[in-house]
């Protein structure tokens, strides 16, 4: 029976391997996609910043806030999951140079490994990892290091 035994162990680590590849691959789609919501509305803002500078005027406040606002999540969702690729992808380094087996679940320096009891938690159970400028009242610094875009 011992050989009925290695190779459902066999079967069971393919199944793991298998499901943190996909776990994987959802937590980087969702990082990407954060990443364009954030990239989208960065181009938003940038766009009714140079509208009111065209005009002569300046952003009206709640049209500010709002803009940076969503600019504001969307960077810090693709941040935080970047983050929990970057920890996923850490955690099986470590586990490998240990002798563990934690197999690469796609051939790169990062994934998830979800199905391990030590293994950093990825997507939608991940500690929420905020980017320095992340406090409620905090703006995200401009190119000329202010916290405010240029207006005129």
């Amino acid at each position: 029976m011992a050989i009925w035994d290695k190779l459902k162990d066999g079967i069971d680590k393919a199944n793991k391997v298998a499901q943190d590849a996909l776990d994987e691959g959802k937590v980087r789609l969702d990082a990407r996609k954060a990443r364009q919501s954030a990239d989208k509305a960065a181009e938003s803002l940038g766009y009714a910043v140079f509208r009111a500078w065209e005009r002569g005027r300046e952003l009206e406040p709640d049209s500010l806030d709002r803009l940076a606002r969503a600019l504001r999540d969307h960077e810090q969702e693709a941040v935080r999951l970047e983050r929990s690729i970057d920890e996923a992808g850490e955690w099986r380094r470590r586990q490998a140079a240990e002798g563990g087996a934690a197999p690469a679940a796609s051939g790169t320096d990062a994934g998830a490994a979800s199905g391990a009891d030590t293994a950093p938690a990825t997507g939608a159970n991940a500690p929420s990892a905020a980017p320095p400028h992340s406090s409620p009242d905090a703006q995200p610094p401009f190119h000329d290091g202010s916290s405010q875009p240029p207006v005129g």
